[in-house]
Parts: C-alpha cells; sequence; structure tokens
C-alpha cells in the first residue's frame, strides 16, 4: 500500500471517528416505523428537538427519514435528505449581539462518510422575523432538498 492512499484511510478513519463521536445537540423526541425491513431495525421517521444556542425563546423540531435493514443497523446507512422544520417562540425572544448572517446552529451527522443535516438562521431585518433553514450537505453535488421556517419577533406575554 502507498503511503497516499495509507494518509488516504487514516484520514477517511479520522473523520468517521470524530462524526461518532460528536454529541447531538438536540433532544429526541420520538420516532414512528414507515417501512418494515426482514434484516436490521425498520425504516423510520424520527423528531428531534433544539433550541436556538444564541436566541433564548426559541425552539426548533426537527423530522427526518433514518434509513433500516442491516445499513442503518450497522451505522453505514445514508439518511435520506427529507426533512421538515418547524421553529416557535416558546417564551421572550433575546437575541445574543453577535448574531451572524447566515449562523449555523444545529448539525448532525446524516451518514458514516460525508453528509450532514444543518440548520442555519438567517436574519429578516425588514420584517422583523427569524428565518431557519434546514439542508443537506454531500461530499459531491450537494442536495437540493431543504425546509424553511420563519419566527416573528414578538412581544411575549406571561
Amino acid at each position: 500500500m502507498t503511503t497516499g492512499m495509507r494518509l488516504l484511510f487514516a484520514a477517511i478513519g479520522f473523520v468517521a471517528a470524530a462524526s461518532l463521536s460528536t454529541p447531538s445537540k438536540a433532544d429526541d423526541i420520538g420516532c414512528v416505523k414507515t417501512g418494515f425491513q426482514l434484516i436490521g431495525p425498520d425504516n423510520q421517521i424520527c423528531v428531534q428537538a433544539f433550541d436556538d444556542p444564541k436566541v433564548t425563546g426559541v425552539a426548533c423540531h426537527l423530522s427526518f427519514a433514518k434509513a433500516g435493514g442491516l445499513g442503518g443497523a450497522l451505522g453505514i446507512a445514508t439518511d435520506p435528505s427529507k426533512f421538515s422544520l418547524a421553529c416557535r417562540q416558546i417564551g421572550a425572544i433575546t437575541m445574543s449581539n453577535d448574531l451572524r448572517p447566515n449562523e449555523l446552529v444545529f448539525s448532525e451527522s446524516a451518514s458514516l462518510f460525508f453528509k450532514e443535516t444543518k440548520v442555519v438562521r438567517m436574519v429578516d431585518q425588514k420584517r422583523n422575523t427569524l428565518v431557519y433553514l434546514v439542508y443537506s450537505t454531500k461530499l459531491i453535488n450537494g442536495s437540493p432538498f431543504n425546509s424553511i421556517s420563519t419566527v416573528p419577533i414578538m412581544p411575549w406575554k406571561q
């Protein structure tokens, strides 16, 4: 094996280990089965919840398809890039002073290698609204699947 091949395999192993050891920032809400698999877990749609780390008073719920079968059981299946996002005001909104344009607020691995589901926050100042966009990244060609949710910045009455 050439030195280049060893370096490539070492790099792939490092990325895989790093993605497996990264803790999720989301709370698992639950899953429903969508398709039977003879071997391994069934295909599912799962829901997770996460809070915007720089905007208190906003929570998001993300649903996503999860591949089952033998690949799903071994953790090597690539989850389909199909998801939905709903973000809502759940309390008084207070924002950090250092909000950046298109800021990443959530990221989670969607396969063993080079695919992630990401949520970014955008600020529509003209409409006083936060816009959350979920999309999937792939090593080659990216993914056109996406979903948005908007949260108007409104006073919170208790």
